[in-house]
């Protein structure tokens, strides 16, 4: 009839007439299907039977392609109170699952029984219990009746034997610094809600499980339908992290505009994104993966494969524990400022300043922010303007045509270093024979060589390390950085904002040892324009430029710390390493520099060799892990480069290849022998070290090869000094004293762990730990504090442990 009317009464095209047919036959098929009995009357086979169910109600049923079963559930939605639906397919028949679609209120969730689930290599795990929690729609009252539906249908023209079971989950919300247990397998994922109290802004969700494997996920999601609870979806949205044995997450109210959101655990098939092993495939066609029962409770269950006993644990933080940090952390540094302030004065008063710069500890420190600005500018013009008449030793040169090796290329010089050189005790004024306008001109090279490679580098480091928080902002992806999880507190864009605020000491003490060096070097040259004898003929000779360079490094090492700590991870860890190499090696350049301010490194040669170390460094951690031709080659250049440096420091730079070796230096040369060997030693048992154990984290290992090398110059330089006479005056001493135990307590802190990029992100969490300072900073924010005080404290010990020769002729210093 239908077909004769559209006929008649329209001219329509083929198919404009087949797209109305097809329509007026789905109406038809609709209305049919609202009435008993309607698949006879359509000629279906199918059999849909309708059953009003119960909750905590086990069925047994049995399902085919001739029969749809739907049970009708009447439910009194509750905020507090979840609902869970669990299948169990009692037939091994795999190709034909059934399917199971419930229906509620805003929401629809399907899924199949065996639940196929996919791992590495897109192997395939069929899971015969199948578990999941409906979503919970939002609702304006605290509880209200609604009706869902479950449907059962398949494919299969056997039959396929089932239980379905509905249950109410009566924990389903989740409180504050209450543990709670649940189990997970990977066919039954978890997730439970969590309402922020009033006035919590911000909270910890953690999750501890008593077993490290299998591999799981937690992930944080908003109050939406549908919850990706799934291994292949969980990572769609929110917020997510892989777990061996515990996970946490900082969750901000601010995200969630309804106070509340999901915590989900998902436990994964497999668990080598955890690092564990690449099991055996033990699936064959049709076969399903066997699912194991829990025999006691979650504290006490025999653990079997993939089945995850985990319990919650919400730690709350608030406001004020973000300004109690900022304010201790200042509190700390600017109290340095304050303590060097009044060590100032008094120094000042006991030398007995006349009136007219008696209060120069006052005016100096006050105008030392606005010098800061323009350091060396400032020491130039000083410098150039300094009368050359009482400089007996050196020669007037225009400091605009000399360069800072023109001496070194005249003959009669050269001749001079050869006699020098074989005295029998050598002295300070043998090697400080330069004019001190060329010597500074070539220290000052270190200041703005360090403060252009500051630039370069830092520019990209900000740039890199701002696209990684803001992929791990967008993605939700918290497996990109390695922080301590359990003491991160966000601030804005910024996830671990504390590990970022402890680096402020490196930046403000450095700065202060800046504005310390800026106020004794304007002193010596104003004792320079008076013609101060001391100034001139006495003590060590100085030279601020490697001083400005050391405290523009530390400056720079907080900087880049920051930005480390900003997304700690593989790929971005000699940010925090490099300018560590610098200040160990401009260290061991002004110890050296102390006794042969004529004959040390340039700025040029040093800071390729630094360069070096750092190419070094990156390919270790790159290429270094396994790699037997890495550490074989690594190992043949640190030999032969300290072999090098030894018969440099030996013959003090008057050697060359192929020719006879040069008498020692008596007694300083024995010293330096002894050295010398034991550098030697020292080295050659790092460099075995490394090629047998192969550590791991060679950035660290390249650092303590620096560190180990700068210190035993510094004690050997100590115990020269004290073998040669010298003594050390009180305020040194207070310096080597205090530095030495504040370095004792800063490396216990360094060594506690709290995570490591070289293994996987759920492996590193193991590591990781609450915090212990103020609920705010954790052992490595105090490492960062400690080894900032211990820098600026092994800065003052080498600016202050030659005072005590401010007052002692120049040939009678001797160098060591």
């Amino acid at each position: 009839m239908l077909r004769s009317y559209w006929k008649s009464r329209h001219k329509r095209g083929p198919g404009a007439y087949a797209l109305l047919l097809r329509l007026s036959a789905y109406l038809c098929l609709c209305a049919c299907a609202t009435r008993r009995g309607c698949a006879e009357e359509l000629g279906d086979p199918k059999t849909v039977v309708h059953k009003d169910a119960d909750f905590e109600v086990t069925y047994n049923d049995t399902v085919t392609s001739d029969i749809q079963t739907i049970y009708t559930f009447n439910h009194t939605v509750s905020r507090n109170k979840g609902v869970r639906v669990s299948v169990n397919v009692q037939s091994e028949q795999v190709e034909n699952p059934i399917l199971i679609v419930v229906r509620q209120k805003q929401a629809v969730l399907s899924f199949q029984v065996p639940l196929i689930l996919r791992g590495l290599y897109q192997r395939k795990y069929p899971y015969a219990h199948v578990g999941r929690t409906l979503c919970q729609p939002q609702t304006r009252a605290l509880s209200e009746t609604q009706f869902f539906f479950v449907d059962v249908s398949t494919l299969s023209s056997q039959g396929v034997h089932y239980q379905l079971r509905v249950s109410r989950v009566d924990s389903f919300t989740l409180q504050t610094d209450k543990k709670f247990s649940f189990v997970a397998t990977p066919s039954q994922p978890q997730y439970f809600k969590y309402v922020f109290p009033d006035g919590v802004d911000s909270v910890i969700v953690k999750v501890n499980s008593q077993m490290n494997f299998p591999c799981s996920v937690m992930s944080i999601q908003d109050i939406l339908c549908p919850v990706y609870d799934l291994d292949n979806n969980v990572a769609f949205i929110g917020m997510y992290q892989t777990m061996t044995t515990t996970a946490a997450i900082t969750v901000q109210r601010k995200d969630f505009p309804s106070n509340s959101f999901y915590v989900v655990i998902v436990v994964k098939t497999e668990d080598e994104a955890c690092g564990g092993p690449l099991r055996f495939y033990p699936l064959r066609p049709g076969e399903m993966k066997t699912q194991w029962v829990i025999s006691t409770k979650c504290g006490r269950l025999e653990v079997k494969p993939n089945v995850k006993c985990l319990y919650f644990v919400f730690l709350s933080l608030s406001a004020e524990v973000y300004v109690m940090g900022m304010l201790f952390c200042l509190g700390i540094f600017l109290s340095f400022y304050v303590l060097t302030f009044l060590v100032a004065c008094i120094e000042n008063k006991r030398l007995k300043i006349g009136n007219p710069q008696s209060g120069f500890c006052i005016r100096s420190l006050q105008g030392c922010t606005l010098c800061a600005v323009l350091l060396h500018v400032s020491l130039c013009l000083l410098i150039s303007e300094r009368p050359l008449d009482s400089v007996g030793r050196c020669r007037q040169e225009s400091l605009s045509s000399v360069e800072e090796d023109d001496y070194d290329t005249l003959a009669d010089i050269d001749s001079d270093k050869n006699i020098v050189r074989t005295k029998k005790f050598l002295c300070v004024s043998d090697l400080a024979r330069k004019d001190k306008r060329i010597l500074s001109k070539k220290y000052q090279i270190y200041f703005w060589n360090i403060a252009t490679i500051a630039v370069f580098y830092a520019l990209p480091v900000i740039q890199l390390v701002i696209t990684y928080q803001t992929v791990v902002n967008v993605t939700g992806n918290q497996d990109i950085c390695y922080y301590n999880f359990l003491c991160a507190h966000p601030l804005g864009a910024l996830s671990a904002f504390n590990n970022i605020l402890s680096n402020l000491g490196y930046v403000m003490l450095g700065l202060l040892f800046l504005l310390i060096v800026l106020q004794r070097d304007i002193m010596h040259n104003r004792a320079l324009l008076r013609n101060d004898l001391a100034a001139l003929e006495c003590g060590i000779p100085k030279h601020f430029g490697l001083y400005y360079a050391m405290g523009t490094a530390l400056m720079m090492e907080g900087l880049l710390s920051a930005c480390y700590h900003v997304c700690p991870n593989y790929t971005n860890f000699q940010f925090d390493t490099s300018f560590m190499y610098m200040i160990a090696g401009l260290c061991m350049l002004k110890l050296y520099q102390k006794r042969h301010p004529d004959i040390n490194a340039s700025a040029y040669t040093a800071y390729a060799c630094l360069a070096a170390v750092i190419f070094f460094s990156v390919l270790g951690v790159v290429f270094g892990k396994d790699n037997t031709a890495f550490w074989i080659v690594f190992s043949i250049i640190h030999i032969l480069a300290t072999l090098l440096l030894s018969i440099q420091l030996y013959y003090m730079g008057r050697w060359r290849l192929g020719t006879a070796c040069m008498p020692a230096l008596g007694c300083s040369g024995l010293d330096r022998m002894v050295l010398l060997v034991m550098g030697n030693i020292v080295n050659w048992s790092l460099a075995a070290y490394g090629l047998i154990e192969r550590p791991n984290d060679f950035a660290s290992y390249l650092l303590a090869i620096a560190i180990c090398n700068l210190l035993l110059y510094f004690a050997f330089y100590i115990i020269m000094k004290l073998r040669s006479n010298e003594r050390i005056q009180f305020l040194a001493l207070v310096c080597i004293l205090f530095t030495a135990v504040v370095w004792g307590f800063a490396l216990f802190f360094f060594f506690q762990g709290l995570s490591t990029w070289q293994k996987t992100p759920a492996e590193s969490r193991e590591h990781n730990r609450d915090c212990i300072l103020l609920s705010f900073f954790d052992d490595h924010d105090i490492w960062h504090f400690l080894s900032s005080i211990a820098m600026f404290g092994s800065f003052l010990v080498l600016l202050t442990m030659d005072d005590d020769l401010d007052t002692v002729q120049r040939d009678k210093i001797y160098v060591f």
